[in-house]
């Protein structure tokens, strides 16, 4: 059976959250939702989730799965407001408790908060395959960028996460912690195995100068051939030396750091102390130069 697939692109951010589901039966995942926040308010909307669930109820479609690819930094997840509103499960990564593990001393987080996976209703681990409808969905582990990122395959086309942007923008960044250059290139070699018109669906895109439009899918046979940081004839040395100088000179992401305090919490917000009002976080002189995709 073939996977459908609309995507709603948030501009803001420059991710693409992709709603794939089976027709047949009604059944459908959403792949790393948007949950928007202004910074300069400290106020969360939830704008694109919305469009996400108008999506669902245009077709008629029931939620099962809200996958995660890793513990973004770019963005705020909306799982929690989805899965509030739709239903569904909530699902990332097995690795992700490394992630919580390292955010947990970062932020000082209290008993409230325990670094074990249980905020999430399901860890996934390589080579699981999970169902949307009749859609089958294989779990591939695919580090480097982060510890804990996944992509999912279907079939023909798989949901790569950010280790992989379009040729023309080249790979993600490899600096956050559990971040590894040599691990990246290891993934995507993985990925670039599969046959050559396998459809790969991007979580970013990042235009180059405002020269096009967004594009979130490409192929097998076009990263091969042209992607910018890891084509063909790029061997892992040169790849690793490029993406580690590369990484030196990237600034923080705007968002990571309220970003990450929601999203190791499944896309929950921290829980409100005695006056109601919940709080984010923002230690000072703690992250170092970090640095951007």
């Amino acid at each position: 059976m073939q996977a459908l697939i609309e995507t709603v692109f948030d501009t803001a951010t420059g991710t693409a959250t992709h709603v794939v589901y089976d027709r047949r039966n009604g059944y459908a995942a959403v792949i790393d939702p948007v949950l928007d926040y202004d910074a300069k308010a400290g106020r969360i909307r939830t704008t694109n989730a919305d469009r996400v669930l108008a999506l669902l109820a245009s077709h008629g479609l029931t939620l099962q799965w809200i996958l995660e690819t890793h513990a973004h930094a770019d963005h705020l997840s909306a799982a929690q407001y989805l899965k509030q509103q739709a239903g569904g499960r909530v699902a990332i990564g097995e690795n992700i408790l490394a992630v919580q593990q390292t955010f947990k001393r970062l932020f000082n987080l209290g008993d409230d908060f325990n670094p074990d996976g249980t905020q999430f209703d399901q860890l996934l681990a390589a080579d699981e395959v999970i169902t949307i409808g009749e859609l089958h969905a294989e779990v591939l582990a695919v580090p480097g960028h982060t510890a804990a990122d996944i992509a999912f395959q279907i079939g023909d086309i798989v949901f790569v996460g950010d280790t992989l942007f379009m040729p023309d923008v080249g790979t993600a960044r490899c600096d956050f912690p559990g971040g590894d250059a040599r691990v990246l290139y290891q993934s995507i070699r993985k990925l670039l195995d599969l046959p050559a018109e396998t459809r790969l669906l991007l979580c970013h895109d990042y235009p180059p100068a405002q020269q096009r439009a967004p594009v979130w899918e490409t192929t097998v046979a076009a990263q091969r051939a042209a992607n910018i940081h890891v084509r063909d004839g790029i061997g892992e040395d040169e790849f690793v030396a490029m993406r580690n100088q590369r990484d030196m000179t990237l600034d923080v992401p705007l968002l990571i750091l309220p970003a990450v305090q929601v999203n190791i919490r499944a896309g929950s917000l921290p829980p409100a102390k005695s006056n109601g009002v919940q709080y984010l976080k923002i230690p000072l002189n703690a992250l170092g130069r970090s640095r951007a995709r």
